[in-house]
């Protein structure tokens, strides 16, 4: 899938199992409801995190973020699910495109926002290490 690709009117929930599932709770939000932006990005770099370890096998961390979007609110108890796939990687960095889904109360299923981090393998001494892919 191509970073620039659009949000279509009424996107589909991947047809896989989700990395990643929580629910949102009254602490995560603000008082109107909403949940927080920030803890979204937090969760997304989890599952983005887990994946990347899972390819490498190596201690990563995040060096970027790019292309985020926010498409729909997250309410206090939806449950967000997060889809992750590899969007390119390097001898050091993965790229892994995320995708946050949250079904609401009443069983809707809408995407809610979607972006690509990267993340870069890191040796004991917390230089950037070449990986062999593995999973």
């Amino acid at each position: 899938m191509d970073t620039t690709q659009k949000t279509t009117e009424n996107p589909q929930m991947p047809n896989r199992a989700p990395l990643m599932r929580t629910v949102a709770t009254e602490s995560d939000a603000n008082p109107g409801g909403d949940i927080f932006g920030g803890w979204l990005l937090g969760q997304m770099d989890l599952a983005g995190g887990i994946h990347a370890y899972t390819y490498t096998q190596e201690h990563v961390v995040t060096v970027g973020v790019e292309a985020m979007s926010f498409h729909k609110p997250v309410f206090v108890g939806d449950e967000v699910q997060f889809f992750t796939e590899i969007a390119r990687h390097g001898t050091t960095s993965i790229a892994i495109r995320i995708e946050a889904w949250a079904t609401r109360k009443n069983g809707e299923q809408v995407k809610v926002t979607e972006g690509v981090y990267t993340f870069v393998a890191l040796d004991r001494n917390r230089q950037p290490v070449e990986y062999k892919k593995v999973a």
